[in-house]
């Protein structure tokens, strides 16, 4: 089962509602159209409301989600002190990236692909989450100088213009408890440290001396 092509029977459907060619086609084959409008009417956004930026606000992690020209897709967690996002209008949101990102993965994305998703979720007070899609750019430091409150780890940032906002239900969020974010710098075991926690390079090195 495949969506179908683009024709103008399918084409004002693509226009009136958010989301993709493929989930409208979903929709209509299993017969959830109905609850999917509903949900694009009562919760779809095309900005941040007040309540969505004060959430916003409070989150000290962010799940983005970025793919290249060709598709190919990259996850990643973009994490910080609370306030570390900055709506700085009901249309922007900007995050710093810090000190340390050698590989680039995302930003590198970003540059063949401006298509930018976020996930912002409280898993441990009101178990509810944000999506925020839209369009992405890389910003020099000195864009939002005063953001960054003299953290000299922020390199950059990142401005997304708000495309799509709306509610991840809590069915299925588990809730967690905050504790005592310790690291065991002051160690050798490479485990420990996280920096190879699941092995690759030491499998690799071992391989290469076999």
């Amino acid at each position: 089962m495949s969506p179908p092509e683009l024709t103008e029977t399918t084409s004002p459907n693509r226009v009136e509602l958010p989301g993709s060619r493929g989930e409208h086609f979903l929709q209509c084959a299993l017969e959830t159209s109905d609850r999917a409008r509903r949900f694009y009417t009562d919760q779809v956004l095309d900005h941040l409301n007040p309540a969505m930026a004060e959430f916003v606000g409070r989150m000290e992690m962010a799940f983005i989600s970025t793919a290249d020209a060709d598709g190919e897709c990259d996850s990643t967690l973009r994490c910080g002190p609370a306030g570390f996002l900055h709506v700085v209008d009901s249309r922007t949101v900007v995050y710093p990236e810090y000190r340390g990102n050698g590989v680039m993965a995302s930003l590198g994305n970003i540059m063949e692909n401006p298509h930018v998703g976020m996930l912002m979720v409280d898993f441990t007070e009101d178990l509810i989450g944000l999506h925020v899609n839209g369009r992405a750019r890389i910003a020099p430091l000195s864009e939002f100088a005063e953001l960054a409150g003299g953290d000299r780890k922020v390199e950059r940032w990142v401005v997304v213009e708000v495309q799509e906002a709306y509610v991840h239900c809590r069915k299925h969020i588990p809730r967690m408890v905050p504790v005592d974010r310790t690291r065991d710098w002051g160690t050798d075991d490479v485990r420990r440290k996280g920096g190879d926690f699941f092995g690759v390079k030491a499998n690799r090195m071992s391989s290469a001396e076999s």
